[in-house]
């Protein structure tokens, strides 16, 4: 397991998560993982995934996937699904958790076209209004800061989160006029 906490990346679909997380990682220096990435090569396509063994054995695929790529540290990006799995809320507690959000008008265009299991229902837009909204109040029970990535450049998020993760990823010593003397 990493000496020191990962950098967490949570937020809808489309948020930017990884976009955003593998440029974190590069300002800090630290390595980084997606964990839908890490599903994908382990057990290939997550639509597959959905087609052919369901919703609820993808997501202890995730879950798994997620608690390997927080004993490694560093950068890791969640699915947008991943905080479903009790474990794995109880896992971010000992994490730097940022939340990334975006609009309705931005993420249109971002998930256009893509190929998401959970938006393959009539209207794309409108699944994703609903699942961003049934899981807004659990990215954000787990946040200690939150970002909006619909306006502006994406490298004014990382440079905020990459200032907002450093102090807290290399705490200062305690100074010797800090410390308890009898």
């Amino acid at each position: 397991m990493s000496e020191r906490p990962a950098v967490v990346l949570i937020g809808p679909m489309g948020a930017g998560k990884s976009s955003i997380g593998r440029r974190i990682a590069k300002r800090l220096g630290l390595p980084f993982t997606d964990t839908d990435a890490m599903v994908v090569r382990e057990h290939g396509p997550i639509a597959d995934l959905f087609a052919t063994r369901g919703e609820a054995a993808f997501r202890a695929i995730e879950a798994d996937a997620v608690r390997r790529a927080l004993e490694g540290g560093g950068v890791v990006a969640l699915g947008g699904g991943a905080v479903l799995a009790p474990e794995t809320r109880s896992a971010l507690a000992d994490h730097l958790v940022i939340h990334l959000t975006v609009d309705e008008n931005t993420v249109a265009s971002r998930i256009r076209g893509a190929k998401r299991p959970l938006l393959n229902a009539g209207d794309p837009l409108a699944e994703w209004r609903r699942i961003a909204a049934e899981r807004a109040p659990v990215y954000a029970a787990l946040a200690h800061v939150t970002y909006d990535t619909s306006q502006g450049p994406l490298r004014d998020v990382v440079e905020r989160a990459a200032e907002w993760a450093t102090p807290r990823l290399h705490p200062s010593e305690p100074s010797p006029e800090s410390e308890h003397r009898p």
